[in-house]
């Protein structure tokens, strides 16, 4: 089952850049192709889904609380997720992206047992100002795209009920992460479109741990996501793309 709910955005203060929004609309088409544009997406979904899944099997996730994808795109996380069994919120600001997200889940339905999807248009921030709560909140790939990272974990941490958990993965700033993620990813393999990433928008662990512990959030673990000759694979080593759970004090 799925249900978009629409939302306009318009009047609040929208977390994403507007030009990122608009790339990422441009594409949203093909972002369900496993070898086009956000390939390497696919490629690392199944470690995300079950490097969250070894945290949430434990946790008391309560059966009436969606957990909440923020920066959703077309849902290959939230599909993952809901595969395992939970109820999915999925919110993007790009209609385009939201549109293709519903249109994906209506053609290719999810297995038996799976969660329940809802999908909707809109921002962090009006979830904030509609007082919203989640137990669990995930946020994939984003935080390198917004206006003011160290905002939006706050955002996060509001949206939080207390003991609350949150994932987050992005691209730590580096030399080797320039290297790999905007030169190699955009140039060199075209694994990503050009102008996907702005290497001075990466986020060092230390800095998002900083952000976190000013957000009232403890980390409670941290991985790297690395590529390797066969593939992508869960590490120690968290130069380039790393995960992080954080907890609501």
């Amino acid at each position: 089952m799925s249900t978009v709910t629409p939302h306009d955005p318009d009047n609040q203060k929208n977390s994403v850049k507007e030009d990122e929004i608009n790339r990422f609309n441009a594409i949203a088409s093909e972002w369900w192709n496993r070898t086009g544009p956000m390939s390497p997406l696919h490629e690392m979904n199944a470690l995300r889904v079950e490097w969250i899944q070894q945290f949430l099997k434990s946790y008391p996730l309560d059966p009436n609380r969606p957990i909440l994808d923020i920066g959703c795109g077309v849902g290959i996380a939230s599909e993952g997720l809901a595969s395992l069994g939970y109820n999915i919120l999925g919110v993007d600001a790009g209609k385009e992206v939201i549109q293709a997200a519903q249109h994906h889940l209506d053609t290719i339905p999810l297995p038996p047992k799976s969660g329940h999807i809802t999908y909707r248009v809109g921002t962090i921030e009006a979830l904030v100002e509609e007082k919203q709560q989640y137990q669990v909140i995930t946020a994939l790939e984003l935080l390198e795209h917004v206006n003011d990272p160290e905002q939006f974990v706050q955002n996060i941490s509001a949206l939080l009920t207390d003991n609350g958990i949150a994932f987050l993965s992005t691209i730590n700033r580096n030399i080797p992460s320039f290297l790999f993620a905007k030169v190699g990813a955009e140039y060199l393999t075209r694994k990503l479109p050009i102008g996907t990433h702005s290497w001075k928008q990466f986020i060092t662990p230390a800095e998002l741990g900083k952000m976190a512990h000013h957000a009232g959030l403890r980390v409670v673990d941290m991985a790297g996501l690395a590529m390797r000759p066969n593939g992508w694979k869960i590490s120690q080593n968290v130069k380039i793309n790393y995960m992080v759970c954080l907890s609501k004090i």
